[in-house]
């Protein structure tokens, strides 16, 4: 057998197909097998393997073994006569094998072979050939030196910027993400040491090839894509700690005692001040929007707080200094926390997520301003004034913090439409577009461009060979690849047009729910994924969790009245504190004996269920399981309350026993 690649997996299915696809491409006419050991995912990766790819040898693990172990395990089970270790937020081209394989055929020296690889936006990643992490060398590229002399033969070493990028070469590193290994040299020297869990352990595979006299190649003239950040987050501290103590067991491996020594001092201090910037800088990047929103708000009441005592009181009357103290602050928490619920500090915001997540908490406010005492109650007029400049204020940060670090906090404006072109044949096209349009992204479709060079006529509004004229003419954001139409060069090629543009690309696999890509090299892979379970969508589910917390304050608001109508005025009671503080929901799934959902996003156990509007003789668990699927798979926040509106009188009901009219009174745990 010619070759045997191994990927290891872990919790990035859509990329993992993408993947599997350009790489059976790339292996076509070639001896090879697949073989994916994947780290215990939780994200139905194993099961899409299975079912997409029944030609893939599959390795599942009870655990995370880490990267090297997972390898070794790959490697182990093997028959290639050289190796293939590729990370699964990869795309290949379709020579790319056949390009690798023969040059390791005619160098006979060659230990390892490594790729030009580029990120999502068809930039060159440097990572693609490094230096060994001497002292030097380390200390130039731990405090920066690297990166503000990046083609330095001194400072730039670390990934041998001095080097010409398009000509092969020999480098001492060759990155995890693609190493192509000779088997009888894997054999002589080593497999992966399995000390090194998530890095490093390229480093010293590369090391140790040189020691053993074989020869670390560059080889640029095939080019993958490598969605930098997918299969492992780079932005943590974790990320930071574990890269460092493995240079510094790499260190304590290969060099003398004194070198390791010195090395270790360095690196150290490094660790700490690395991971000490990540945690500094995180929890400033998350808390600046919330922090400026309050800021505002509350200055806002600073400054109309005594026009309006002034009016009510007269000169020199003011309101009790627990009023800003409290009562305003009360208010914000309320406002910021709604502002949350409704998706408004997600990356990109949709202005209509503002307002209504103002609005939101103002109702909150006034529900429980109706149950405060009197002594308490200070102006509603106040809290509307409050709301309208609530509104303004955080539309007015969202819009300055866009200008200041635009790739971290966006604002959707109304008739901001981002404008898409989509390549490919007209099916894959329109398949395309359905899973765009069922995103929450504001778009336009540009049209359709022809990857057939010959002819093209409606839809198409052009060919491919024009589409840096396309893009220019109609505003392009975003390019859109069906890769079932197109092979990877031309792909890749079509990327590298517009580098260093604002041009966006993704891709859609073959018969795949997803679209995949991936905004810059630090940035984690955007996805457009065809969601039948709209409930696992983040946004959906703090929608679901919003409307507890209003229907619950509302309902105790009315508790006066409404214990005499509801069935059980006890448990409605119980229930309002119990959905309060988050042990359960006021809408959830018909619960069944065994009280599993196989494939249905998890949620809180709920008072009232889908199936309440029907007779408890005409349930049955197959009934009952297509209307939870119907439920999970069409959220609406409106469904909900008209499901509570139909059902008021039940919501006293105990929600852990199964059943909607609690027959067999089970007990069942709560699902988290």
């Amino acid at each position: 057998m010619d070759i045997s690649v191994i990927i290891v997996n872990y919790n990035v299915k859509h990329f993992l197909e993408q993947c599997l696809h350009a790489l059976m491409r790339s292996a076509r006419n070639l001896d090879t097998e697949v073989i994916v050991v994947d780290n215990h995912s939780v994200d139905g990766s194993c099961q899409m393997v299975r079912e997409k790819f029944p030609q893939v040898r599959l390795i599942e693990n009870k655990t995370n073994e880490g990267f090297a172990r997972a390898n070794n395990q790959g490697i182990r089970t093997s028959a290639g006569n050289y190796i293939l270790l590729l990370n699964p937020d990869t795309v290949v081209q379709e020579d790319t094998l056949a390009l690798c394989l023969g040059f390791m055929q005619v160098h006979p020296e060659a230990g390892c072979l490594g790729v030009r690889m580029i990120d999502g936006r068809g930039n060159f990643l440097p990572e693609s050939r490094r230096a060994l992490p001497t002292p030097a060398v380390a200390f130039y590229k731990i405090f920066g030196l690297s990166s503000l002399f990046p083609k330095s033969r001194i400072f730039g070493r670390y990934h041998l910027g001095h080097l010409d990028r398009d000509s092969i070469h020999e480098a001492d590193v060759i990155a995890g993400a693609f190493m192509f290994i000779r088997k009888s040299a894997l054999e002589k020297t080593g497999l992966l040491d399995e000390r090194f869990f998530m890095y490093g352990e390229d480093i010293d595979l590369s090391y140790r090839m040189k020691m053993n006299g074989y020869r670390n190649y560059y080889f640029p003239l095939t080019t993958i894509i490598h969605y930098k950040g997918e299969s492992t987050r780079k932005s943590s501290m974790n990320y930071v700690i574990l890269f460092y103590k493995a240079m510094i067991l790499f260190a304590s491996k290969h060099f003398s005692k004194r070198t390791a020594f010195l090395y270790t001092m360095l690196i150290r201090p490094a660790i700490y001040f690395r991971a000490s910037l990540t945690i500094l800088m995180n929890a400033l990047l998350s808390i600046i929007n919330p922090l400026l929103d309050a800021v505002l708000i509350y200055s806002g009441y600073r400054l109309f707080l005594p026009v309006w005592e002034n009016h009510i009181f007269g000169i020199g009357g003011t309101y009790p200094p627990v009023y800003m103290n409290v009562v305003v602050p009360a208010y914000i928490a309320v406002w910021l926390l709604s502002l949350y619920l409704a998706g408004g500090y997600e990356k990109l915001t949709r202005l209509i997520s503002l307002i209504k997540g103002i609005l939101t908490g103002s109702l909150i406010i006034l529900v429980i301003y109706a149950l405060l005492p009197e002594s308490f109650r200070f102006s509603r007029l106040m809290i509307l004034a409050g709301t309208v400049w609530a509104i303004l204020s955080v539309i007015l940060s969202r819009l300055f913090l866009g200008i200041i670090r635009h790739d971290r906090f966006r604002l959707e404006m109304p008739g901001k439409k981002k404008r898409i072109v989509i390549i490919g044949g007209p099916d894959e096209c329109d398949r395309a577009m359905s899973i765009v349009r069922q995103h929450r992204v504001n778009h336009e479709l540009a049209g359709y461009v022809s990857a057939d060079e010959t002819e093209y006529s409606h839809p198409y509004i052009g060919k491919i060979s024009s589409i840096t004229e396309i893009v220019q003419i109609n505003r392009v954001d975003e390019i859109i690849f069906c890769s079932s139409d197109l092979r990877a060069q031309q792909i890749i090629e079509t990327m590298l047009l517009f580098n260093n543009s604002d041009v966006e690309f993704k891709i859609a696999p073959p018969e795949s729910i997803s679209i995949i890509g991936s905004s810059s090299a630090h940035a984690p892979g955007e996805l457009y994924v065809l969601h039948f379970n709209t409930l696992s969508v983040s946004l959906n589910r703090k929608k679901k969790r919003l409307l507890d917390i209003v229907v619950s304050l509302i309902l105790l608001s009315v508790s006066p009245f409404s214990l005499f109508i509801v069935h059980q005025p006890t448990g409605y009671l119980r229930n309002v504190f119990l959905i309060l503080s988050g042990k359960a929901t006021w809408v959830g799934y018909y619960r069944t004996k065994g009280g599993n959902h196989p494939g249905l996003p998890s949620l809180r156990i709920g008072v009232i269920t889908p199936v309440d509007s029907l007779s408890s003789a005409s349930i049955t668990p197959e009934l009952a399981e297509k209307y939870n699927l119907m439920y999970a798979k069409d959220y609406r926040v409106l469904n909900d309350i008209n499901m509570i509106i139909r059902s008021f009188r039940h919501l006293g009901r105990n929600p852990f026993r199964c059943g909607s009219d609690n027959q067999g009174k089970c007990r069942l745990q709560i699902r988290q």
